[in-house]
């Protein structure tokens, strides 16, 4: 059993990985569980060349930062459980027990976190319940996303990037992937809000 199986290894789903895995001191997050379904062949950033985001070297390509991103959680967070060449088919249950399905196998997790881009059609069975269109795009692009209040779906379900209904940019899927990491956090901190910083003074 997951306390959270995070579905999608592009930028918002790799910043909530990295969040929650930078957590593993903090009392509340030490003995949680946190997975990654990785599966990134059909992320946007394949195609992507950046040179607009801030803190990405300009000229970097979006495929570099796919394995990169992948490298650094392996390197800095072995605890995050990264699944590699799964694709997600179904999602069943509730919260504290939902059923990932794969074309692989299946996995128990207490919360998902749902990290894949805005394609049509929408290709997870049990969510079509919250596909609607994306207010955020023209609609000649037939992109959709899922219905969500600050990126919570349901119970124990939450939506980052532009699944969330967010614009097509690096920082706002990095950003969004972070929120919800933080959301997670503060979950397993009682109510008590959380979040994760790095300084040199420490």
């Amino acid at each position: 059993m997951f306390d959270v199986l995070i579905i999608g290894g592009g930028v918002s789903g790799m910043s909530c990985a990295l969040i929650l895995g930078s957590a593993q001191h903090k009392a509340f997050a030490a003995d949680k569980k946190i997975g990654i379904i990785a599966h990134q062949k059909a992320s946007s950033l394949q195609d992507a060349l950046f040179h607009n985001a801030y803190g990405i070297p300009s000229g970097k390509l979006g495929s570099e930062l796919l394995t990169e991103s992948v490298d650094q959680l392996h390197e800095l967070y072995p605890h995050v459980i990264q699944i590699a060449d799964e694709k997600v088919m179904k999602l069943e249950g509730e919260a504290g027990n939902f059923t990932v399905i794969t074309n692989k196998g299946s996995y128990q997790t207490k919360l998902v976190v749902l990290s894949i881009g805005a394609g049509n059609p929408f290709t997870i069975q049990g969510l079509e319940e919250f596909v609607m269109p994306h207010q955020k795009v023209i609609a000649e692009k037939n992109r959709i996303q899922l219905k969500n209040t600050d990126h919570k779906v349901t119970d124990g379900l939450y939506v980052t990037g532009t699944l969330a209904g967010w614009r097509s940019q690096l920082a706002i899927a990095a950003g969004s992937g972070a929120a919800v990491a933080t959301d997670i956090l503060t979950l397993w901190n009682n109510g008590v809000h959380a979040q994760v910083h790095d300084s040199i003074r420490k």
